[in-house]
């Protein structure tokens, strides 16, 4: 059997070479994707979790392989063929599954079926629905940030994702859109509903909560930062306690989720 798996994984990792090689570079160079190095450990992490379970699954060869193999073959040459990143990232799960599919079978992708979904948050966002995303967001973000202010005493209005203050403005960049920690916590909201939810309407209910967690976490960022550059100045505001307060934040909403995660537990039937 483990000559059948080099023998088919040569070839896979051959081909893929470039495309998993530029995808680790994103990682490493884009913050926003900062997490993707961890999503593979997890999912190898999983795939250890059910190890016993896995030796006890019928290894039965299904025919249905090489055609999701060649699935996944046509759906990377369409994303060479359009320059699609995500495309071609994309691909390599789908050819995952048909090589498991024509090594064991159904009934050992059916257990394997979620650690190589959750290798989907690997994968940067296609560039138009970043693109998409981040200035709504940065609304948002901006709005809320102003509602908090205001209580607080300090005079501010906002324009666009720019918030003036008496004596300066800080805009909300794209950095600052918390698309970066919103796909942080799908993805940790997806692995706490696996591991503590068994409803599909609990989990569902677990990972839809992290959007507007993510949300009201980057407007306290942006609130805290705000008070800082009213009262310190922007070079403070902008200096270590905003970089300090974006991990105090996570760490909030983190918390916020596995609150939810505990109350959806408590809850009958």
């Amino acid at each position: 059997m483990w000559y059948k798996i080099l023998f088919l994984s040569m070839p896979v990792l051959f081909i893929y070479y470039d495309i998993l090689y530029e995808m680790g570079l994103d990682w490493w160079r884009d913050e926003n994707y900062s997490h993707g190095f961890l999503i593979p450990i997890v999912s190898l992490y999983l795939v250890a979790k059910r190890w016993d379970s896995l030796k006890r699954d019928p290894i039965s060869p299904s025919w249905w392989g090489p055609v999701v193999v060649a699935w996944g073959l046509f759906v990377l040459i369409i994303g060479v063929a359009g320059a699609e990143l995500f495309t071609m990232r994309i691909s390599f799960i789908f050819v995952i599954m048909g090589l498991i599919l024509c090594l064991f079978g159904k009934e050992v992708l059916k257990s394997l079926s979620f650690p190589i979904f959750f290798l989907v948050f690997m994968i940067p966002l296609p560039y138009i629905v970043y693109n998409s995303l981040t200035l709504p967001l940065k609304i948002i973000a901006s709005k809320l940030a102003v509602y908090f202010l205001s209580p607080l005493g300090i005079p501010v209005f906002r324009e666009g994702s720019i918030i003036y203050f008496p004596e300066m403005t800080l805009e909300v960049v794209e950095a600052c859109s918390g698309i970066r920690s919103l796909m942080a916590l799908i993805a940790l909201g997806t692995l706490f509903s696996y591991f503590f939810q068994s409803s599909l309407l609990r989990r569902i209910l677990l990972v839809s909560s992290t959007i507007p967690i993510a949300i009201l976490a980057n407007a306290l960022r942006i609130t805290i930062t705000g008070v800082l550059a009213f009262y310190l100045g922007l070079k403070v505001a902008h200096g270590f306690f905003h970089y300090l307060s974006g991990w105090l934040v996570f760490l909030i909403a983190f918390v916020c989720l596995m609150l939810i995660n505990i109350c959806l537990n408590r809850i009958k039937g």
